[in-house]
């Protein structure tokens, strides 16, 4: 997590045309420090993240602390990109789709067909090579993933390899479904870690439009 926030205050400052030293001196700090917090070797405190907030009036917090959003609060754009804050090219993104995406969403965003409606986020490099996040709803995967974490996903080209008993996200006629995945001939058998208020059930194949592993889980 602090991996990303520390992409994207680097976001911030390129966006305004700024060199460690301006950025350190904009924020009121010793450019010692910012330089300790670039490289990792200091702890992005909330302290700083205030200081970030105060000094940029225009900046949103959900965007800085999380990720969520635009960068700014108001119709102002970034220096370099004029606008568009997800082409820097210094960072790579990947989409963060919506729960409740509809059927067929996950193929296309990965294909990038409708990134562009997607939330795009910094990828994080802790993860295994991904495509795409999502964030869980609901408590049907607990304890083992709560409603709010995020989880990364990979795609699954070939059903041969698909890894049974793996947590996947199915892109289905139906939405999103979220389950540990076992084999069943013609169907995938869908099975909750909450079974006690989830039972398992069954998905026709034919139903299901791509496939997903999920590789990565991050928590707040």
């Amino acid at each position: 997590m602090e991996r990303a926030v520390i992409q994207r205050i680097k976001h911030l400052s390129k966006c305004n045309n700024m060199n460690d030293a301006e950025f350190a001196k904009r924020i009121g700090i010793a450019q010692t420090t910012y330089s300790n917090i670039l490289n990792r070797n200091s702890d992005v405190k909330h302290s700083i993240l205030e200081l970030i907030l105060n000094s940029f009036g225009d900046l949103s917090s959900d965007w800085l602390m999380r990720g969520e959003g635009k960068m700014f609060k108001s119709e102002k754009e970034c220096e370099t990109t004029k606008g568009n804050l997800t082409t820097d090219s210094s960072l790579e993104y990947k989409p963060r789709i919506p729960y409740e995406a509809a059927a067929g969403t996950l193929a296309a965003a990965v294909d990038k067909v409708m990134s562009y409606h997607c939330e795009q986020i910094p990828v994080i490099a802790a993860f295994p090579k991904y495509d795409f996040t999502i964030q869980i709803k609901g408590n049907s995967m607990e304890p083992k993933y709560e409603g709010g974490d995020e989880v990364a996903c990979k795609r699954v080209d070939d059903t041969s390899f698909i890894q049974w008993g793996r947590t996947h996200v199915l892109d289905t006629a139906q939405g999103v479904v979220v389950k540990r995945l076992y084999d069943a001939g013609d169907h995938f058998r869908c099975v909750s870690y909450n079974s006690v208020e989830y039972p398992e059930f069954l998905i026709h194949r034919s139903e299901v439009f791509s496939i997903y592993i999920v590789v990565g889980l991050l928590r707040m």
